[in-house]
């Protein structure tokens, strides 16, 4: 399995216009073939700090994720909100084992 964590920092005035254009990109990215898990997470005590997690079966699978209409739309139409660039950390996932994962539905 294969994990991203992408820690983005939002201007304060940007924030709901964010929220607005990731999750048209999580409701996309959901239905990608091999993605097991896209989630957004807010600070609660920070509003402008957001972590999306994205969990894709391969390494590959996520590379696809990035030549998406819907992410390359999202990238550039997020950029100028940022107050610093966004850091991608990749990790490797070890549990659950993608063999224990609920199968996709048909």
């Amino acid at each position: 399995m294969h994990v991203t964590l992408v820690h983005v920092r939002v201007v304060p005035e940007h924030v709901q216009d964010f929220i607005a254009a990731t999750r048209a990109n999580h409701l996309a990215s959901v239905r990608e073939p091999g993605n097991l898990r896209f989630d957004v997470l807010q600070t609660p005590d920070d509003p402008t700090d957001f972590i999306l997690y994205e969990a894709y079966a391969s390494a590959a699978d996520a590379a696809a994720h990035k030549e998406t209409a819907h992410y390359l739309t999202w990238r550039d139409r997020v950029a100028p909100w940022m107050a610093q660039p966004r850091q991608g950390v990749p990790y490797r996932g070890l549990l659950p084992e993608a063999s224990l994962l609920p199968a996709e539905a048909p």
